[in-house]
């Protein structure tokens, strides 16, 4: 919960979380087609970075919340298999697309944080922000559909608090 917490509270203008909405799995994709190079073949069956950077956010999201580890998938197994086809292309397409979404989503959800008028995660937790962003787009997913509501009240309630203390 703190997790979500610190990361809910510079994405709380609809702007910013609708630009997210789109920018992290952008980033996901250009990712995902630099790790497709790198791949394997294991008893006839072909697997890469991107099918492996799958399994660890999903095995770490399990730990956070079966549901939402499981929602993950719906969106991360297209976007490895996309990742894959374009990875497969010549390194000139492929690196160019590689490259233009990793770049174009992180430059989008800057747009996204001026206007919210908050820095971005990334820049005080890189590491923690990029395991985060996945989880996040999922959860916001919940949010926007109106499921599990009473998490997204104790989040809330947690930002206000956490705000009310660094003005005090």
């Amino acid at each position: 919960m703190d997790m979500l917490t610190g990361y809910a509270s510079a994405h709380q203008h609809p702007f910013n979380v609708a630009v997210h909405m789109i920018g992290i799995p952008t980033i996901m994709l250009g990712a995902f087609i630099a790790l497709s190079w790198a791949n394997t073949e294991i008893a006839g069956m072909v697997f890469n970075g991107a099918h492996l950077a799958t399994l660890i956010l999903f095995v770490f999201y399990l730990t956070l919340d079966k549901l939402f580890s499981l929602t993950f998938l719906l969106y991360a197994v297209p976007v490895a298999y996309f990742a894959t086809i374009i990875g497969a292309e010549p390194m000139a397409t492929s690196g160019t697309v590689a490259a233009a979404t990793f770049f174009g989503g992180y430059a989008a959800q800057f747009v996204g944080h001026v206007v919210e008028k908050s820095i971005p995660v990334v820049l005080k937790h890189p590491i923690q922000a990029n395991l985060a962003a996945p989880f996040f787009t999922v959860v916001e997913i919940f949010k926007i559909v109106g499921l599990r509501d009473e998490m997204f009240n104790e989040v809330q309630r947690r930002i206000a608090e956490m705000r009310e203390q660094q003005t005090a």
